[in-house]
Formats: C-alpha cells, structure tokens, sequence
C-alpha cells in the first residue's frame, strides 16, 4: 500500500449521524424487518447519498457547493466510510467532514468495516478521459443489498465491466447530460443493460444550480425517456428499504 493511500484510507473516530427528518421517509419493508437486512438511504444532493446499514455508515461522493450543486448545503454528515468516483468538486470534496472517516477512491477491491467493496475504472467522457480522466464506479453490498453507484460515467459500460456490476438491487445513475455524466438516452442503455430493480437517478440539473454555471438537463428529460417505467415521485429525501420488499421489475425513485 502506498503512503498516499496510507494517508487517504483513515480511521473514523465518531461523528453524528445527521438528521433524517429533511422530507418524507418513503418506507419499502415493514417495520419488523431485520436490521442485518435493511438499509436507509439518505439523499444529500447531486450523487451524494448515506447510506446506513449492516452495522455501518457509507457516504458516498461529497460536494462542494458550486455550479449545480452552489445553493446545495454541503454534505458534512458523520460516517464511517467515504466512497468518492473522482477528484471533481461536485463528487470528491472530503475537506471538513466530522470525525475521521476511511476513504475510499481507487478502483480495486477493499475489505472494511465488514463490508466489501468493488472500484471499477471507467471514463468520465467521451475522450478517452483525456477532459475529465477517469471515474471510479462502485459496488458493495449493505444491508442485505447489492448496491451499484456509477459516479460520473460517461463511457459505455463494456462486456467486463458489466460482468463485475453483475445484477444490482439499487443502481444510483447519471442522466442529466453533458460531455462528462450519461445522457438520458445513455442512461436508458445502460439500465437495460444491468437490469436493476430499483433505479435512482443522480446528476442533473435542479434549482439548486447556478444557471450560467451548470450544462446539466432537469430529471424530467430522463423520465420522458423512460416513459413506460414506473416512475415514483414526491419530496422524498430518505428510503428505508430491505431485500424481500423491493420491485421485481426496474422501477424509477427520484429523490429530492
């Protein structure tokens, strides 16, 4: 291991979890359900999530407040594990988080905190990564869960990496465009592909952006892509969620 890795891969030492009571908690599992089988995700903003369960807190990309995050409050949440898919500023801004968290950043695999964890390098545009470089998307399973985040991808996924992905439960994608994130109809593809059953759709434009900053297309523009999925809506900003309860086929959760 190296000693930037060293540096990067730290002890969480405490931190709150913060609230949960930011919108409507949209409930997928009874309140019986084993905690060892549940999982809470908590939407932060952009493609930032918390995501607790099995024991541990996973945050995943946090931001800065700029562009079309700028009127979004930054993330500085408590968790045990950071997952970050580049060095960008609207998903790897680390700086002023509470508490000493692991980080985790470059593809490979990782066994922490009980958990393991798959980075798999993909192209943040359509250049060959020669704009934005790479992105590191990211698999585990929590709470029972297969979980896949794609970060910042822009790039088909190919035949090897589709085979890593396997088949999530939940898949955080990006569909709002631009030369660096999936566009709606990309999205649509790579949906198709994985065949998730819970698809939660990340980066895109809200008015939360700063207009002259921010090239991303509103999520409706995904959802009319979509059309002939079922589609869930409303100010929900927290899912609790357990294996036995999620949809058998792809269903859309827009958060937020």
């Amino acid at each position: 291991m190296t000693m930037r890795r060293r540096q990067l891969l730290r002890y969480a030492q405490g931190g709150l979890i913060a609230s949960l009571g930011m919108g409507l908690v949209d409930r997928w599992y009874t309140p019986k359900a084993d905690a060892a089988q549940s999982l809470t995700i908590q939407f932060l903003g952009h493609t930032c999530f918390l995501m607790s369960g099995s024991g541990v807190r996973v945050l995943v990309n946090p931001f800065r407040p700029t562009g079309c995050t700028a009127k979004m409050p930054a993330p500085k949440v408590g968790a045990d594990l950071v997952l970050i898919s580049s060095r960008q500023l609207d998903e790897g801004v680390v700086e002023g988080l509470p508490g000493r968290p692991k980080l985790l950043f470059d593809p490979g695999p990782y066994q922490t905190n009980g958990l393991q964890f798959q980075g798999i390098r993909t192209l943040h545009d359509r250049q060959n990564g020669y704009r934005f470089g790479t992105n590191t998307v990211w698999k585990w399973k929590q709470g029972g869960l297969n979980l896949v985040h794609l970060g910042g991808i822009a790039s088909p996924l190919n035949i090897e990496q589709k085979i890593l992905l396997g088949t999530p439960d939940v898949l955080f994608i990006p569909v709002g465009g631009t030369d660096e994130t999936y566009t709606p109809e990309e999205a649509k593809g790579a949906i198709a592909l994985l065949q998730p059953r819970l698809v939660i759709p990340t980066h895109y434009k809200t008015g939360a952006a700063d207009p002259a900053l921010c090239e991303l297309q509103p999520v409706d523009n995904f959802l009319k892509v979509m059309a002939g999925t079922s589609i869930r809506r409303g100010k929900v900003t927290t899912l609790s969620l357990s294996p036995g309860s999620l949809p058998k086929g792809p269903v859309i959760q827009v958060m937020g």
